[in-house]
């Protein structure tokens, strides 16, 4: 591995191992998150700046590792000019406001979980940016999404951070789904996933049928990410987080991401028309809309926000247009937008932090309390308005440049010069009303705080990003020109068009359309002034058009209209209807199949069939029948007889020579039948028996779920015996037997093929089997024993004599110590015999019956029987029980194994295999399969005894219950 990819690796990795690090941190360690956070984000700048002159020459930086290279899905790290100056921007920025929050955040905020989530979505952004892989770019997109769900939702106490951190999870989760099929059928188009496939294949897209498809869901899930029209509701709602986190996400890095797609996918979309009419109109209605309602904004924070979608539109709109000039002033405004609306975000947050709000109604005068916070607020808002000599001005110049071009032949295309310079204005004049009415004006007396400048730390990072703004707009080629040169070239390559970041150009119809939308803007604003200082509520003619409530009545439709009747059609509260419909779909779904293409059903008759293997199945069969017939009546009896039909399986298995089936259908068999009677405990009590007077409907109900249950089974029946004897051609069971030892060294092939050819069935598997136990044990903690279930039974509450006459008497609570007094004694013992067992099993399941998941089970055998002897205290007060844990290890051993290969230039998952000379013993094989399997023991392990456990302390809710009864009257019965 070379350095610039050991480096490159580096880079996604260690916000990750920081943001795991950081969890764990005492909650009053401020500076010690903050030094972790921001040496990580300076870090990453520091490895960009190694990595500069290597990207500099024009060529990508690659670090793969197969992951499933047959499906074109290995994990890709690709670092180009692009990534590289996003990479400067997330590291750059993230580094001045973990600095910023360090003052900011409240000694009482648990801020380790703060810079947790910031931390990782630093990585989850550093990996979109990065991925080569189109798949793996969903992937982290997605990853974006969830960390700022918990950023916006930090100070989850309060409902609008709730609410903003639900909308945000909504609309941009939404969108990745449409990115991911978007990504699918670019893939399928191109035949690959890799990137740079995929953007070598620019005329094989747009020329393809399936373009119009991929290019509408790709569009979706970019313009969801950057808040544009009609998605832009959820980027004001959204600032119910603390500034910190606006001035990241919402400025510099997560609203980005969307522009940044469409930038990376320009090369191999933006070749045909229908690119201009999707992202074109999207991007003058935000535009407009955008910068509208900002002007009526009385929070600070949102009149940024809808800003900030304003500006987004405005790079969206470039992006549109399609030329290599309009690209460039995209990519060149992405920088400049971040620069210039991260220091107003800060300074945002400094005037909320000192002076108590950030209502601009009540806001005034403030440049006399706060003049350094004054005078960078007005120079970072000259810059977003277009001021000369700053950045801002130099990207919306080459914007009003590129709208006098043509690109379509449209109506829109030429009143492009027009909606730009009104939308000038409007930046112009909310940029104004910042100004002028928060820092100039009467001094305001009514604060809750005493405004003043913060300290100077806090101030550093908004100095920092606002001599970034000046530099720039003064000496623009020395400061940024090639940073833009480097950025530009891996979007635009040969098309890269002639362009001057000079700052005059002479008296062009762009700079005219500059003053144009100055001085209008400061008209505009004069002429509103005395409506704007007035107690206002949004915008003329749209305060009850907000996108918060448009958002609410939609998921009203569908959640309580569409989604509701449509649930009355094909369901209910009911399992058995459930059933009823799925077993029909099943049985149309074979009938269609058979109908499209029949099958030959000369199916010979089995010929010399074993008289004491049919009788198993005879019994088996009774058994099933028996449990059908008396499921709905007497629950006992119903669990038994199916344990008596899974037996008959399992004598089947071990018929057929396959012991390891049998001997895993055999503990499952156990295990399932304990919960299943833990489970049936606490439920309430059944009428045990076939109640008489059935009615027509009844009778015909019955009659009809008999006909649909002897229809599907026949059809498994049939199905299952025709693969039994179906003349093979092509087995693979072969290949498996042959390669078994030689290449996943172990001769028992089926645990061969679990942890090895099929490891990554097995790794999905155990995943949701982890998932299912913990969902198992979150729904049981609200659950509460019926009623009629609470008493302990007859047979367990008096044992003899002493015991009714001490109850009778007042001796206390009823007694059980006698109870199972010889089998609990037994159970206790055989703990340890069976732990032994299990490790058998574990240790010879490569070779001979066992493996990880029979030794799992068995494992928790021994832990059941100690629940079943002992009950719920007396194993916990002496075991620690934390299958919580056992279920993280597994999933984490399992994972790592897969990874290790990668450290062999392998594939996930590869097994290594090999002999260790041992002393005393010789010659033993190992198999990295062996710590695999360990994951699996230990996920099976955990989730079973996790149920166990759920089911357990059922019997302390009860105790609960009673006391609490006990104590007023009832009241409380039920709960913890």
């Amino acid at each position: 591995m070379s350095v610039d990819v050991l480096f490159l690796t580096c880079i996604i990795i260690l916000p990750f191992i920081g943001s795991f690090i950081a969890a764990f941190l005492p909650t009053n360690a401020r500076n010690a998150e903050a030094w972790l956070a921001g040496g990580i984000a300076l870090s990453i700048l520091g490895i960009a700046a190694f990595l500069q002159p290597a990207v500099a020459d024009h060529k990508a930086i690659r670090a793969e590792l197969e992951w499933l290279p047959e499906f074109g899905l290995n994990f890709v790290l690709r670092l180009d000019g692009l990534a590289w100056s996003f990479v400067v921007l997330l590291s750059s920025i993230g580094a001045l406001v973990v600095l910023y929050a360090r003052y900011y955040m409240s000694p009482t905020d648990p801020v380790p979980r703060f810079f947790s989530f910031l931390l990782a979505f630093m990585g989850a952004m550093l990996g979109i940016v990065l991925s080569g892989n189109l798949i793996q770019i969903v992937f982290f997109w997605e990853l974006t999404s969830l960390f700022s769900f918990l950023l916006i939702g930090y100070w989850h106490h309060n409902q609008r951070a709730r609410e903003g951190a639900r909308i945000a999870l909504t609309v941009t989760a939404a969108g990745g789904l449409c990115l991911l099929a978007g990504m699918l059928v670019l893939g399928h188009i191109v035949g690959s996933y890799d990137l740079d496939v995929v953007l070598a294949s620019g005329p094989r897209i747009v020329g393809h049928s399936y373009y119009p498809a991929a290019l509408v869901l790709v569009a979706i899930g970019a313009l969801t990410k950057s808040a544009q029209f009609p998605f832009h509701f959820w980027l004001p709602r959204a600032m119910a987080a603390p500034t910190p986190v606006s001035a990241y996400l919402h400025s510099a890095t997560l609203v980005k991401a969307g522009v940044f797609l469409l930038a990376r996918l320009w090369p191999a979309m933006a070749g045909h028309e229908y690119w201009f009419w999707v992202l074109a109109p999207v991007g003058v209605t935000t535009l407009l809309v955008g910068a509208f309602l900002a002007m009526f904004q009385q929070d600070l924070k949102g009149l940024l926000a809808y800003s900030t979608i304003s500006h987004l539109g405005l790079i969206t709109l470039l992006l549109g247009l399609g030329s290599p000039l309009a690209a460039v002033a995209a990519i060149f405004h992405i920088m400049n937008h971040a620069t210039f609306k991260a220091s107003l975000f800060m300074a945002a947050g400094i005037i909320d932090h000192e002076a108590g709000t950030r209502d601009v109604r009540r806001l005034g005068g403030l440049y006399r309390a706060m003049p350094i916070t004054a005078a960078l607020a007005m120079v970072a808002a000259a810059s977003m308005a277009g001021v000369p000599l700053l950045n801002g001005f130099l990207s919306k110049e080459m914007f009003f440049t590129e709208t006098i071009e043509d690109h379509v032949d449209t109506a829109l295309d030429h009143a492009l010069p027009y909606i730009a310079t009104v939308a000038g204005m409007f930046s112009v004049a909310y940029s104004l009303r910042l100004i002028h009415q928060v820092f100039f004006g009467p001094r305001a007396t009514d604060l809750p705080r005493q405004p003043h400048d913060p300290v100077r730390w806090m101030l550093l990072p908004v100095a920092a990003l606002v001599l970034t703004c000046l530099l720039v707009g003064i000496v623009p080629t020395h400061t940024v020109g090639g940073f833009l040169a480097m950025a530009v070239e891996p979007v635009l390559g040969a098309q890269t068009p002639e362009y001057s970041l000079a700052v005059w150009h002479g008296f062009t119809p762009a700079l005219f359309m500059s003053f144009v939308a100055l001085g209008g803007g400061i008209v505009l604003y004069l002429s509103m002034l005395r409506y704007l200082s007035g107690n206002i509520d949004g915008a003329p003619g749209l305060r009850n058009l907000t996108g918060k409530r448009i958002f609410e009545r939609a998921i009203v439709v569908l959640s309580w209209r569409w989604a509701r009747d449509l649930e009355h059609a094909i369901s209910t509260v009911r399992l058995q209807p459930q059933m009823r419909l799925l077993i029909v779909v099943a049985i149309a779904a074979a009938l269609w199949s058979l109908a499209v293409r029949p099958v030959p059903l000369d199916l010979a008759w089995p010929q010399g069939i074993d008289a004491g293997f049919a009788l198993v199945w005879v019994i088996g069969g009774a058994c099933a029948l028996g449990t059908a017939y008396l499921a709905k009546y007497h629950r006992l009896a119903a669990i038994i007889l199916a344990g008596g039909t899974g037996l008959a399986t399992c004598l089947t298995f071990a018929w057929f020579s396959a012991p390891d089936l049998a001997l895993t259908q055999l503990l499952v068999e156990i295990v399932t039948t304990v919960l299943l009677l833990l489970g049936l405990r606490w439920l309430p009590i059944r009428i045990e028996g076939i109640l008489p007077g059935l009615t027509v409907y009844a009778r015909l109900r019955r009659a009809r779920d008999l006909v649909i249950a002897v229809a599907g089974g026949a059809g498994l029946a049939a199905l299952s015996y025709m693969v039994m004897i179906w003349p093979l051609t092509g087995s693979i069971s072969g290949n498996f037997l042959e390669r078994a030892y030689t290449e996943g060294g172990g001769r028992n092939v089926v645990n061969v093929i679990l942890v090895d050819f099929r490891g990554f069935d097995t790794l999905g598997e155990i995943t949701v089997l982890g998932v299912v136990a913990i969902t198992v044990y979150a729904l049981l903690r609200r659950f509460r024993p019926a009623r009629d279930s609470i008493d302990l039974p007859a047979q367990k509450r008096f044992q003899n004599r002493f015991d009714v006459d001490r109850y009778e008497n007042g001796g206390g609570e009823p007694i059980s110590a006698h109870y199972m007094l010889v089998p609990g004694l037994i159970m206790r013992l055989l703990f340890p015999v069976i732990a032994m067992m299990a490790m058998f099993l574990f240790l010879r399941g490569h070779d001979l019956p066992g493996g990880g998941f029979v030794a799992g089970l068995t494992f928790a055998i021994a832990y059941i029987l100690q629940y079943m002897a002992g009950g719920v205290r007396w194993v916990e007060d002496r075991l620690r029980v934390l299958p919580v844990r056992w279920i993280g290890i597994g999933l984490l051993a399992a994972a790592a194994t897969g990874a290790g290969a990668w450290g062999f230039g392998r594939p996930f998952l590869t097994t290594a295999f090999a002999y260790a000379d041992i002393p005393w013993l010789g010659q033993v094989p190992l198999a990295s399969a062996l710590l695999f399997d360990f994951g699996v023991f230990s996920l099976v392990l955990g989730a079973t005894v996790l149920i166990l456990i759920a089911l357990a302390h059922q019997s302390l809710r009860v105790h609960r219950a009673a006391a609490a009864q006990a104590g007023d009257g009832g009241a409380g019965e039920g709960r913890d």
